[in-house]
């Protein structure tokens, strides 16, 4: 999953996005309203981590600009603003939650699966597709008939992506935007090491190659 993390503190955003990428997230940090809106424009995210006091466009402005222009992108406000009335305008222009500073980054990482579920229409917290279950709050897996393992960070970040679109195939560049985040190396065969590290752990037929595509998981099993 890939975040874009909007916070101009330079002492919480450096917390956070590390905090995000320890729980696999590929985080993407930027400081300004328009900057928000600029990578918006250029990337495609998963959800986004909108501070309100930012310098320029301010939070709420950067918020109905993306509403108003179509974008559902699952959206957390977080920020120190805790005034009943600040609340209730976040949520009205269009975001999915709010969470003040300052915060516990394990509720911050709660509401974020919770609202992706919501978004996703998801009512129970696994992802599973009937042979294999995911579960994004422990990064466990589990393949009918195996023991449930540990996934690695990036093992799970890609399985995620995987399963999240069921039956559908995704190619090397989309598994590497959902993996890693700005800045971040990757070597030419790094897609092709997690699948074979995940193969060996949830069995050869867990993530199907697709020549010349991509890669899938089944969308019932």
């Amino acid at each position: 999953m890939r975040v874009l993390l909007v916070e101009d503190d330079l002492m919480i955003g450096e917390a956070v996005q590390a905090a995000l990428k320890d729980a696999s997230y590929a985080t993407d940090w930027v400081q300004e309203g328009q900057a928000a809106l600029s990578a918006m424009t250029a990337q495609h995210y998963d959800i986004v981590l909108l501070d309100l006091g930012l310098p320029g466009k301010d939070g709420l402005t950067v918020l109905r600009s993306l509403r108003g222009n179509g974008n559902a992108v699952p959206l957390l406000i977080i920020t120190a603003r805790d005034a009943l009335e600040d609340r209730i305008r976040g949520l009205d222009e269009g975001a999915d939650d709010y969470v003040l500073k300052p915060f516990e980054m394990s509720e911050l990482l709660a509401r974020m699966r919770a609202v992706q579920r919501r978004k996703g229409g998801m009512a129970i917290p696994l992802l599973s597709n009937g042979r294999l279950t995911l579960d994004p709050a422990t990064h466990e897996a589990c393949a009918a008939g195996k023991e449930t393992v540990l996934l690695s960070n990036r093992e799970f970040a890609l399985l995620q992506a995987l399963m999240v679109r069921a039956g559908a195939i995704l190619s090397r560049a989309e598994l590497e935007d959902r993996v890693y985040g700005w800045g971040e190396e990757v070597e030419s065969n790094a897609i092709e090491y997690l699948i074979h590290a995940l193969r060996k752990k949830l069995g050869s037929e867990c993530i199907k190659n697709v020549r010349g595509a991509g890669w899938m998981v089944s969308r019932n099993g």
